[in-house]
């Protein structure tokens, strides 16, 4: 895989192109409808050339960081000229949806396609925040098909831990869309209805961590996030109507001056935090 191709050099893709610079000789080709984008990443090293129909057929794997939509409308277009010894690893933030459109295509045209989802971010995104430095220690999510080889696998956890990663996880576009509704998009939902709050706005002097940290993925794209969330509303809607009906019952435990049943609400909270583990 000595030339790659990353299509989108937001925050994931351009991490990834400077990861791949900073970390490995490989040549990287580089793909954003946004000139200024292309023009820092060209200006800051992260890649090496343009990713075009024209050279799109050169590349040995190719990463996809795009929404949705344009990310299945990009593979729709170029499926045809990618070759056939390519692996093509989309890295978006769901996997059914993309999995259903990739799949089909990669069979059509005789390319590889593999499931990918880096389990790193920013709240701000956008190439300028992107670093080399992204993925440390980070967990790559790979779901691969049900043909999908040993050998190709290998070839793909050796590239991603060169990049920084710290663990290769493995899992199915159903599973990894279930736990990722909790694990992430759940959080960015309750992160932007918790600032809706009046309260929001006299905070100054009033605030520490525990603000930041539930207030940090407020800051997100409302036009990628919409499209995560509706890909993923059947697991996503479950999980919310989980959250809500654990919030009722703290509600009604201090409606009700109910220190008993509060306590045994916040000992439960505690128990499975220790029991989660994890961050």
């Amino acid at each position: 895989m000595s030339t790659i191709g990353i299509v989108g050099l937001g925050l994931i893709g351009g991490s990834m192109a400077k990861a791949i610079k900073f970390h490995t000789d490989h040549m990287v080709l580089g793909a954003d409808i946004d000139g200024d984008t292309m023009a820092l990443a060209f200006a800051s090293g992260a890649i090496d050339n343009v990713l075009d129909r024209g050279s799109v057929g050169e590349c040995g794997l190719i990463l996809a960081a795009l929404p949705p939509s344009a990310l299945i409308a990009w593979a729709e277009e170029n499926a045809p000229r990618i070759s056939k010894d390519a692996v093509v690893v989309d890295l978006c933030g769901v996997k059914r949806l993309i999995a259903g459109a990739l799949s089909p295509l990669a069979e059509r045209y005789g390319f590889s396609y593999v499931g990918g989802h880096p389990m790193a971010g920013k709240e701000h995104g956008g190439f300028k925040n992107s670093t080399a430095l992204l993925f440390a220690g980070a967990s790559m999510i790979l779901t691969p098909g049900e043909n999908t080889g040993a050998a190709l696998l290998e070839r793909l956890r050796t590239f991603f831990l060169s990049l920084g990663f710290g663990r290769i996880t493995y899992s199915t576009p159903t599973e990894h869309d279930r736990i990722i509704s909790y694990t992430s998009q759940l959080c960015h939902i309750t992160s932007s209805a918790f600032v809706k709050s009046p309260t929001a706005q006299t905070h100054m002097g009033f605030s520490a961590g525990s603000f930041r940290d539930m207030t940090r993925v407020a800051y997100l794209d409302e036009n990628m996030w919409t499209e995560l969330f509706l890909a993923d509303r059947d697991f996503l809607t479950t999980e919310l109507d989980t959250l809500i009906a654990n919030l009722t019952s703290y509600r009604d435990a201090l409606e009700a001056g109910d220190g008993e049943a509060l306590r045994a609400l916040l000992r439960e909270g505690r128990e499975l935090k220790t029991t989660a583990g994890g961050t």
